[in-house]
């Protein structure tokens, strides 16, 4: 599988290249974070919530299937689940809530935080057991920060590890980069403009932090 990034939140997900292939998309964005949504047709889009830079479905082309609730969905040989969570430390009272979505694709257990605001409860661990890739905020500010972001990875114990919702050059968004978040973890991270991984690819010792390029 294909796991491009976007900016902020937003991933593509794809099980091939090319017509026959499935993409799936978390949580497009708006031009006004000063980012360039691109514009290609989607199968499956998941929104972790409904804020203007996470649920731009209409930049998208196609006729996709939304996912934007908690619950188990499947739809193109891809299986969802959506896990309710927090967009804050004090259980939605500050920002609201926000859906951490589990995906299933090519045999691989994918993990999206969406903007997560706090370190996760046994039942939110429950669901996530046995994710092979986490897609994290490392920004702080709206999301847990970096030493948070630590905390949450030391929970899932994932292979691989791939920050997002972070500082990057015309984000008009004020977060921090990600070099913190970098140091904090003490990995050396791997730099790819896309991620091409297999199920028999993924790291089986030590986990991998994997920054990828916008």
């Amino acid at each position: 599988m294909y796991i491009t990034w976007l900016g902020q939140s937003c991933f593509k997900l794809q099980d091939k290249i090319g017509s026959d292939g499935v993409t799936l998309v978390t949580d497009p964005y708006s031009d006004d974070i000063g980012l360039k949504m691109p514009r290609f047709e989607a199968d499956i889009v998941t929104v972790s919530h409904s804020h203007h830079d996470h649920n731009n479905i209409g930049a998208l082309r196609g006729n996709p299937f939304i996912i934007d609730t908690a619950g188990e969905y499947e739809t193109k040989g891809v299986f969802v689940e959506g896990v309710e969570a927090w967009h804050d430390a004090a259980e939605g009272k500050e920002r609201g809530k926000n859906i951490i979505y589990r995906i299933e694709m090519e045999d691989i257990s994918i993990t999206h935080l969406g903007d997560l605001g706090h370190i996760l409860d046994t039942k939110q661990l429950e669901k996530l057991e046995g994710t092979n890739i986490l897609l994290i905020p490392v920004g702080g500010k709206y999301t847990i920060n970096a030493a948070k972001a630590v905390e949450v990875i030391s929970q899932i114990e994932p292979r691989i590890v791939i920050p997002m919702h972070y500082k990057v050059p015309g984000l008009k968004i004020d977060l921090d980069g990600v070099e913190k978040f970098i140091k904090e973890l003490g990995l050396k991270p791997r730099q790819e403009e896309k991620l091409k991984i297999l199920k028999k690819d993924l790291p089986q010792e030590d986990m991998e932090l994997v920054v990828l390029e916008l």
